[in-house]
């Protein structure tokens, strides 16, 4: 067990894992963790873009730990470049694991969005 680093801070998104989204050894797929990720980014990157924001890329992924059914999820995210078009967002996923409430990273990734106009065409990112 490892303590989270992003204790006291707010997540960009909780959830819990669900028997849904489970594979047959009972771990949560992997695909439905890298969506969870992509919602936590979003949230912040939206907040920086103040707009509409697509996913463009997605780097750097690393699953360190499974995710069970019951665990609750929760991803940390932090803008980490900014440029003309583009949001780079660090996140980190952690569970508090059901039975025993222990705490463990399970991912971590950096994804880039694109701030959008209406008519889904790249904009600027307004400066802060």
């Amino acid at each position: 067990m490892t303590a989270n680093p992003h204790e006291g801070h707010d997540p960009a998104i909780r959830t819990i894992a669900m028997p849904a989204d489970a594979n047959s050894n009972g771990d949560i797929f992997g695909g439905w963790m890298m969506a969870q990720m992509d919602l936590a980014g979003g949230v912040v990157a939206v907040r920086r873009a103040k707009g509409r924001v697509a996913t463009v890329a997605v780097e750097a992924m690393t699953f360190h730990k499974p995710v069970m059914i019951g665990d609750l999820v929760s991803c940390y995210a932090e803008v980490k470049r900014v440029g003309r078009t583009s949001i780079s967002v660090h996140i980190d996923a952690w569970v508090e694991r059901r039975l025993d409430g222990s705490a463990e990273q399970v991912t971590s990734g950096v994804f880039t969005y694109v701030a959008i106009d209406g008519s889904g065409k790249p904009r600027a990112v307004p400066s802060e």
